[in-house]
């Protein structure tokens, strides 16, 4: 019994040790860090996004900041950043101290970002000293000093990881959601943060863009195709199916065209950043798109010439633009990163039209061997055959 009860009080020697010796940069909360330089700061807060945690001290008599950043680069030899931005609550005007690590060495970095896209080196709008940089765990620790813009008691933060550098410059970071929540009203005084994502304009914005062009390219058109190919199979349907496909198309084409329209104006606010295929496709679709409804005006009566040839044109250019249209919905879901429930709710959305048009397949081609069928067998009459008159 006395051999068991001192492995035990062992075992728990053992944990205790083994407790007091993780490092407090894993530590779950900033208040338990230590700093190797035994750095103390007044403040300190557990950001909201990307497991990052920042020290700082508010000397207000001469509106100074001196500042402890920490985070998790989102791989080995990836760069943290941390930034005030004067001007907005975003990326763009962010004045950014960005951390690596460079031949061995840590090494901090100043950018002054005023667009989007790649970032060159660059002072500061405000005064900034004493940076430096260290790795730990698997942590970058940044440390500054700075003055705050207009001695502001509040501030606009931003922070950020990314996963690679090259040539001494940082590479685009993701664009997962928390990504680009990762921004904040910060109280200096009262040493509290209040989040200010998904209130900018650019991103009401793109999730315009999105919803215009799923609705349009992703749902209206494929539904108005369905109704033109099984519909008019009907005789009861005629000549129903001809208008609710024209309404179905007409109003993807306006809907789909103010999507293209933000989605320009989108390319013009993100100068250096190019999704080219999305962009090649989109042009595609307002472009084949646009001849496919001007077409109708040129549309012949079913007994000219040239109709069936108009009717090949017709159905081709209705599939293209209905496979490139959920070609670039995907696409677009993949810039945008947003919630994985709205991907997968479109993808329920293509497997019903998906499992709805092969239901009416086969229905429709029912339909016509059974009208065949019936032709076929139909008895001999002299009469209706013109050989009924004397």
């Amino acid at each position: 019994m006395a051999s068991h009860q001192s492995s035990a009080l062992v075992f728990l020697a053992l944990c205790l040790c083994f407790l007091l010796l993780i490092s407090p940069a894993h530590s779950l909360t900033c208040t338990s860090q230590k700093f190797t330089n035994n750095a103390v700061y007044t403040q300190c807060l557990d950001l909201p996004q990307l497991s990052s945690y920042l020290h700082w001290t508010h000397n207000q008599t001469n509106s100074s900041l001196s500042i402890a950043f920490i985070a998790q680069p989102a791989k080995t030899d990836g760069w943290v950043a941390w930034a005030l931005n004067p001007t907005g609550s975003g990326m763009v005007g962010a004045q950014t101290l960005l951390a690596f690590k460079s031949n061995g060495a840590m090494t901090v970095k100043t950018y002054n970002i005023t667009s989007y896209g790649p970032i060159t080196e660059s002072k500061l709008s405000f005064e900034v000293w004493d940076l430096t940089a260290e790795e730990s765990n698997g942590l970058i620790w940044l440390y500054a000093k700075l003055k705050v813009p207009n001695n502001a008691d509040t501030v606009n933060q931003v922070w950020q990881v990314g996963s690679s550098v090259t040539s001494g410059a940082p590479d685009a970071h993701a664009m997962d959601t928390a990504n680009k929540n990762s921004k904040s009203t910060l109280n200096l005084t009262e040493g509290s943060t209040v989040s200010t994502s998904g209130v900018d304009s650019r991103t009401k914005n793109k999730n315009i863009h999105g919803i215009l062009n799923v609705v349009s390219w992703g749902i209206l058109f494929p539904v108005g195709v369905i109704i033109a190919r099984y519909l008019r199979t009907f005789e009861s349907a005629d000549p129903i199916w001809f208008y609710l496909h024209v309404f179905c198309q007409i109003s993807a084409y306006a809907i789909g065209v103010a999507g293209w329209g933000t989605g320009l104006k989108l390319g013009s606010q993100s100068q250096g950043i190019e999704y080219t295929a999305h962009r090649n496709i989109g042009i595609s679709l307002f472009s084949i798109a646009t001849v496919q409804i001007f077409a109708l005006f040129l549309r012949p009566k079913k007994d000219h010439k040239y109709r069936f040839y108009w009717n090949i044109y017709h159905h081709s250019i209705g599939y293209a633009i209905v496979v490139l249209g959920i070609l670039n919905v995907f696409k677009g879901y993949d810039i945008l990163h947003p919630l994985q429930k709205w991907k997968s709710a479109y993808i329920i959305v293509i497997i019903v039209l998906g499992a709805i048009a092969l239901l009416l397949e086969a229905i429709t081609w029912i339909v016509v061997l059974r009208r065949k069928s019936s032709k076929s067998t139909k008895p001999y009459d002299g009469y209706n055959n013109g050989e009924g008159r004397q």
